[in-house]
């Protein structure tokens, strides 16, 4: 018989300096630990509380560190790890069509998303990311990749209006779609989504095909919308509407709209998202990169948007620093605003955890740590020079943590980073793939 006082058995115990769970909003517990078992976030209490209440097969202490959700990217394009810095310091269509494409018209394969995006995960689970919102071909590998790798993915299946080595035709993109789909149906770390490039590459009849198999599915799309004020421009030349008219009357803009980039709003569109439950990724860095404009963020959080933030691609970042996105969205929303208040710290690691996993379908699982939910969780080490003296712990996150402070990694309570150490990715062995990529890479006239 058990005895009513006798601790609980679990298999983690998270001491830490502070715990912040992101919801409730804007709350640092002090001293506080976190209970994981069967992967599931069991509690959050106080240090003593929880010596006292559990017995932990391993008990975890991080006194001067911080304790988060896991970062969700919530729009990537990660095999384009292996293409940073190509083509760098150009407009988007001429990035695009004259250097990017031409190379992964050439390059793209297996091998290569598989490389890529191991080099990607390593990357941010260093960086304190456990999500990504993958955008990208050949989701059967990137799939099985994620899976392989023990990391969290909404994968996109891509639909574009022209060959690639994927699919050869509207059809085939469909039919290897639902394939992929069926084989990932159900599965605890990889879920799927549609992924329609954009507007200006995708037709009428695709989206509309795309909106039937949503519903039909309950799946989600994820689309570049509105990620320049010349798209919105020739949008009004090719069809008459701007590219959001098009999209709602296509019956797309809706709750299961996962929509990125999102410069040159109006206000009637903002609104129109608002009422809609559209969710907006905001990609700062590169969209500064790449000056394709700024996303009204401040706008759209006040008029009640759910906000996400992402990287975007490494050809266009030139990182996956989730860290430095937060910094810059912050710093971007007040000078776009000109409003000092513009959003502040807490929301800003709102759009990278609980706001990333609710555009992409996992606010009931991840982005916050509450009892019942998964345990992807970060550890950050603010006793470093750069974070000192602390007075206020979410200001020091957004406004002064680099990468390089992260020092553990969970995700469904399995340790992938442990003192800065990968723990099941082979690094010589990864450094070692990527070079084999620099030569065949340079060798191309688009990579100049």
């Amino acid at each position: 018989m058990i005895e009513p006082h006798s601790p609980q058995s679990c298999d983690l115990l998270i001491e830490a300096g502070w715990v912040v769970p992101v919801e409730p909003h804007g709350v640092v517990l002090d001293d506080h630990a976190v209970a994981v078992r069967n992967g599931e976030i069991l509690a959050i209490l106080p240090r003593a509380e929880a010596r006292a209440r559990f017995a932990a097969a391993e008990v975890v202490e991080r006194p001067g560190h911080v304790l988060l959700p896991g970062l969700v990217n919530a729009h990537c394009h990660n095999p384009m790890t292996l293409l940073r810095g190509v083509a760098d310091d150009l407009p988007l269509m001429t990035w695009l069509q004259d250097h990017i494409w031409p190379i992964e018209g050439a390059l793209i394969g297996p091998e290569f998303v598989a490389d890529g995006i191991e080099l990607a995960v390593a990357e941010m689970l260093r960086g304190g990311t456990t999500c990504a919102s993958e955008d990208y071909f050949f989701p059967d590998v990137q799939a099985a990749t994620y899976k392989r790798l023990g990391f969290r993915a909404l994968v996109g299946l891509p639909v574009i209006q022209f060959p690639t080595a994927w699919a050869s035709s509207q059809d085939e993109y469909f039919d290897k779609a639902l394939e992929v789909h069926d084989n990932w149906r159900g599965d605890a770390l990889v879920r799927t989504c549609f992924a329609p490039h954009a507007p200006y590459t995708v037709s009428d009849e695709s989206f509309a095909r795309i909106r039937m198999l949503a519903d039909q599915l309950d799946l989600l799309v994820h689309l570049h919308l509105h990620e320049t004020a010349h798209e919105a421009d020739e949008a009004v030349k090719q069809h008459g509407m701007r590219q959001i008219a098009r999209i709602d009357r296509l019956g797309l803009l809706n709750s299961q709209l996962i929509a990125v980039h999102m410069t040159a709003l109006t206000e009637a569109e903002i609104a129109l998202c608002a009422e809609r439950g559209v969710s907006v990724v905001h990609c700062p860095e590169s969209n500064l990169k790449l000056a394709s404009g700024f996303c009204p963020v401040e706008k759209l959080r006040r008029a009640g948007v759910n906000l996400a933030l992402g990287t975007d691609g490494c050809a266009s970042n030139n990182d996956l620093d989730m860290f430095g996105e937060m910094r810059t969205a912050a710093l971007l929303a007040k000078g776009v605003a000109q409003d000092a208040s513009a959003l502040d710290a807490a929301s800003a690691l709102r759009m990278a955890t609980l706001g990333g996993a609710r555009a992409i379908g996992m606010g009931e699982t991840i982005g916050s740590i509450e009892p019942g939910k998964r345990a992807d969780l970060v550890c950050v080490d603010l006793r470093e020079i750069e974070t000192q003296p602390l007075h206020h712990v979410i200001s020091q996150l957004v406004y002064a943590t680099g990468r390089q402070q992260v020092s553990d990694v969970w995700i469904d309570g399995r340790a992938k980073l442990r003192q800065r150490v990968l723990v099941d990715i082979d690094t010589d062995a990864l450094q070692a793939k990527v070079a084999r990529w620099r030569p065949r890479i340079a060798t191309m006239p688009a990579a100049r």
